[in-house]
């Protein structure tokens, strides 16, 4: 998924863990941090708000669910991240790295058919986490130094776009030999059945996902699978694991479908296929399935898939009325369901933002506008700020001018509740500019480069914003946020030097 250049550049950037033999919680976070530094600039790193917040609302009660067993501690739920992220690749893949963060390919994303199913690879991945495999894994290689460690984490990963280009980085026959022993051994993966199995039953999804996944996998394998499916290279199926999975759900009572979600899967499967950048060919081709007349025997998730899928190719082929005219089959086919509903008219808003037209995209979410800001979800609260900013700097109003300040106002109790959104602050960052206020503009820039720990990129930021606030005519609570500036400065400026510290240790 992730390019070959973080390879090298994180070589020098890892921290020290001693000879491997006791991987402390503060150890094993700060090698993820710094692994997932360099993933957050690898072009395949990708932020959506829709399919965030999908992803997040199955990673939240994932983790509640977690916490209800006992399987995560109040110090791990505090010591580790817990932070899911996305790549733009159309391979079958999910993967845990050190420090609770989880990462899930836009092709796995495509191949579910339910929730349930992708909550139990994800439920999966999150026991690897929290029974600490990662760290055992790692402890397992004493004689293992913290720099091919992470070379070969992330080499692992850069498997999963190119077997070629894993061969690039992981070289040298001791390396080659280490591969297959940081891989999860069969007890892991077992012990990451069983507790997953646990944690998804408790956050209230069907764990008969479990098996229908499982059956997905096994399918793969028996046709040899040649590497569309890297997840079977990092978790190997066995005989066994299947068989043991099969029996716990012999002991539990069937559920009845849920249709309401799977409509909402089938939807999100279509955004993450056209999202993974399939090319032209692909995209006119998911178009045409909306024409087909053997479309309407489908079963109705599908058919909402189709329709919707056909709706997001077109917009990303730029034909915007044959996009738009799909939409009123799209609302006729769904009928009652208010959530796909409402990602319909995310659609919509998205093809006017994609057309240079603000005013139509503000229209489109004309009902959540209407509503207290604090009423509105993430995905609305990103789109209407970046419009409403696009729209004041290029024709201001007083009505524009007014949603501004109410999509500010909303953005900045969210980065409160929620420091570590990037994409959040860097929206904030926009909207604030759009209104003038330069000092808080480049300190909500340096907020999002913190947030994707360039500490780098952020001092760069807060040394802007404090000569901003030196040689321009003070505002309204600039003093405070002068204040908070030089505070931040500091910390990112503390976080160099101990980077700097650690490569002159090692």
């Amino acid at each position: 998924m992730w390019s070959q250049r973080s390879e090298t550049v994180i070589a020098n950037s890892l921290p020290a863990l001693g000879d491997g033999s006791d991987i402390t919680l503060s150890a094993e976070r700060q090698l993820g941090d710094r692994i997932v530094r360099e993933l957050y600039r690898d072009p395949d790193y990708l932020e959506d708000p829709i399919l965030d917040e999908y992803l997040q609302s199955i990673w939240q009660p994932l983790v509640k669910g977690a916490q209800a067993r006992g399987e995560m501690t109040p110090e791990l739920l505090e010591r580790f991240a817990w932070k899911i992220f996305i790549g733009r690749d159309r391979s079958i893949n999910a993967f845990a790295l050190p420090g609770g963060y989880l990462g899930v390919h836009l092709g796995l994303i495509s191949v579910v058919n339910t929730q349930d199913e992708l909550a139990s690879v994800m439920a999966h991945e999150l026991s690897h986490v929290t029974q600490r495999h990662i760290a055992r894994s790692i402890g397992d290689q004493a004689r293992m130094s913290p720099l091919l460690i992470g070379a070969m984490i992330l080499g692992m990963l850069a498997a999963s776009k190119s077997t070629q280009g894993a061969q690039a980085v992981i070289v040298g026959g001791q390396a080659m030999a280490a591969q297959s022993q940081l891989n999860f051994s069969r007890d892991m993966e077992r012990e990451a059945d069983r507790i997953g199995y646990g944690v998804m039953s408790e956050a209230g999804f069907d764990t008969q996902g479990f098996v229908t996944m499982f059956g997905k996998l096994q399918q793969a394998a028996g046709l040899n699978d040649r590497g569309s499916f890297p997840y079977l290279r990092s978790h190997p199926l066995s005989s066994e694991r299947i068989a043991d999975m099969q029996a716990r759900q012999q002991l539990q009572t069937p559920r009845p479908a849920n249709e309401a979600k799977d409509i909402v899967q089938a939807i999100m499967s279509a955004r993450a296929r056209v999202l993974a950048q399939p090319g032209v060919g692909a995209l006119r081709a998911w178009a045409n399935e909306a024409t087909d007349t053997n479309m309407e025997t489908q079963a109705l998730n599908k058919r909402i898939g189709i329709l919707y899928g056909a709706a997001l190719s077109l917009m990303q082929l730029r034909d915007f009325s044959a996009a738009r005219a799909l939409l009123p089959r799209l609302r006729l086919a769904l009928g009652g369901h208010a959530e796909a509903l409402r990602i319909v008219q995310l659609l919509e808003m998205e093809m006017s933002f994609k057309e240079n037209d603000m005013r139509g995209a503000l229209r489109a979410l004309s009902s959540t506008t209407q509503l207290p800001s604090s009423q509105w979800q993430r995905p609305e609260l990103i789109f209407v700020a970046q419009a409403s900013a696009r729209l004041q700097t290029a024709s201001p109003s007083i009505e524009t001018s007014q949603l501004l300040a109410k999509s500010v106002s909303a953005l900045q109790a969210w980065v409160l509740q929620s420091p570590q959104d990037a994409q959040a602050w860097q929206i904030l960052a926009s909207a604030l500019a759009a209104q003038g206020r330069n000092l808080a503009s480049l300190r909500a820039e340096g907020e999002a480069q913190l947030a994707r720990m360039d500490f780098g990129a952020a001092v760069d930021r807060f040394k802007a914003a404090q000569d901003a606030s030196r040689k321009n005519p003070p505002q309204m609570g600039d003093h405070i946020e002068a204040a908070i500036v030089d505070s931040r400065l500091r910390f990112a400026h503390g976080i160099l030097r101990e980077q700097l510290l650690e490569r002159q240790v090692r």
